[in-house]
């Protein structure tokens, strides 16, 4: 019984040290980005009557969109450049009536001049990422712009990113993403939340630092050169994006990440679409991780700092993995350390590693900050956001976390689209989307299992008499008992 004991004390404390060394590593992405700040940087406006204007391609992957390729389309029309210097491929990878639908419109901006063209695969052979490569096969462009269906880019958008593509080692140039409905509800105030700190500290911290970006799978513009250089797309992870920024990385290309250029999208509304887009994102970084970790310490090209941020930055999913553990031994550790007072000095030093909470919470408050602005009502606003987040993050962990070792046991599985709704507030339904999946998802049993079992925790420290995991406890009690409700009641 003792070993198992010093085995779970063990674990939990490796957990720790995990958790805390990648608070440091976003620390060290805080300071950088502080220091961008204090630089002054102009974005250039492409001039249209005095520069060199090269042609672009405009790639708008779509698979099932019925409610929102129409406004996809009519935004990308009204896109700022020469026409002549432009084309427009709708991959389209429908298997339902919005194919009919997509061709209407298209047929119909085609009588306007646009130069769209509509491409259609006889299969789904590696998900968004064969249709990418089909189209690369007719793209005219010098240069790859790629929207996905819920994105709607401002008019200006490729005045202001394509001149960044004067240094000729400068392969893509990455825009911020904004949120449609960032309002609605919870979960998609907290899903702005977390990707605002992304959009804002992580990437700006990383790309000022020289360290690997990734271009997001969207709302981003590609030198073609740069995509063939790189192996062009492939399909073997679920995360095709992030695959060919380190492979393009490798290869020496420059990213150019610009934080002032928003490009707006839809948030998932509902948990069961937030499931299906957490679980591909995390596999997908979890399948680049077990794939390019070797890669990363063999390069001698590369600085020490540079290979561990990016596998931080790979590594970033399975932080799920590592929070769920260090949970569930967290119940067993306030009986061991109640059992076991000869221990307590390891105890009051392990509660040393609070300070990645504090780390954390100083990082996401100047990422929220740029957006919201300061002040003490804004800094109220932020730490209640900052605990429901972190609450329903943890309630997702169990749920990741299959993810994630499913990613690195290298088991495959489809690209499963997140569903769009067109809805910009409250009084809008989405129950009528045909694309819901409205069957309740396995893992929500062992959720409510989970919620159950932290509730248990926090009877425990009553029991025990001791508080020092107590509000832990009552955010993941919260976390779990949200996200496993949320999804019965709302599929």
């Amino acid at each position: 019984m003792l070993v198992l004991e010093y085995l779970v004390i063990i674990i939990y404390t490796i957990c720790l040290i995990l958790v805390f060394a990648y608070s440091i590593a976003q620390l060290d992405l805080l300071i950088k980005y502080l220091k961008f700040r204090k630089e002054e940087r102009k974005t250039k406006i492409l001039d249209l009557k005095k520069d060199y204007i090269p042609r672009v391609t405009i790639q708008l992957p779509i698979y099932n969109e019925k409610y929102v390729t129409e406004r996809l389309l009519l935004r990308i029309s009204e896109i700022e450049y020469p026409s002549e210097k432009l084309d427009i491929q709708v991959l389209d990878d429908s298997t339902d009536d919005s194919v009919l639908q997509t061709q209407k419109i298209i047929d119909n901006l085609k009588s306007k001049g646009l130069q769209i063209s509509h491409i259609r695969r006889a299969n789904r052979v590696d998900f968004k990422a064969g249709a990418l490569r089909a189209g690369l096969k007719s793209a005219k462009g010098e240069f790859i712009a790629i929207f996905d269906s819920d994105f709607m880019p401002q008019k200006d958008w490729l005045l202001r990113t394509v001149p960044h593509f004067e240094d000729e080692s400068v392969g893509v140039v990455q825009t911020r993403w904004g949120h449609l409905n960032r309002n609605y509800s919870l979960i998609t105030k907290i899903q702005a939340f977390a990707l605002d700190f992304h959009f804002i500290l992580e990437q700006v911290g990383r790309n000022t630092g020289d360290h690997f970006i990734n271009f997001n799978g969207t709302a981003g513009i590609w030198r073609k050169k740069c995509i063939e250089d790189a192996g062009n797309w492939k399909g073997d992870t679920l995360t095709e994006d992030l695959d060919l920024s380190y492979r393009a990385q490798f290869k020496d290309w420059k990213f150019r990440y610009l934080e002032d250029v928003e490009t707006p999208a839809e948030l998932p509304l509902i948990v069961s679409a937030a499931r299906s887009q957490q679980f591909r994102w995390n596999k997908g970084a979890a399948e680049n991780f077990s794939k390019y970790k070797k890669v990363l310490f063999k390069d001698r090209n590369l600085s020490l700092k540079t290979k561990l941020h990016a596998l931080f930055h790979l590594f970033n999913s399975s932080l799920f993995l590592v929070v769920l553990l260090l949970a569930l031994l967290s119940v067993p550790v306030l009986y061991i350390k109640e059992s076991h007072p000869e221990l307590h000095w390891l105890f009051y030093g392990l509660s040393f590693f609070a300070i990645s909470t504090i780390i954390f919470f100083f990082c996401y408050w100047v990422s929220y900050a740029k957006i919201h602005g300061g002040g003490i009502k804004s800094f109220l606003k932020f730490t209640l956001l900052f605990l429901g987040f972190f609450s329903v993050a943890m309630g997702f962990s169990f749920h990741n976390s299959i993810a994630v070792i499913e990613g690195h046991l290298g088991k495959k599985s489809a690209f499963v689209r997140t569903p769009k709704f067109n809805i910009g507030n409250v009084k809008n339904t989405w129950k009528n989307n045909v694309y819901i999946n409205r069957k309740i998802h396995p893992h929500v049993l062992f959720e409510l299992l989970l919620f159950l079992y932290f509730g248990f925790a926090v009877y425990s420290a009553f029991m025990t008499q001791d508080f020092g995991l107590i509000f832990f406890h009552l955010m993941l009690c919260f976390g779990f008992g949200f996200v496993s409700i949320k999804s019965i009641v709302s599929g």
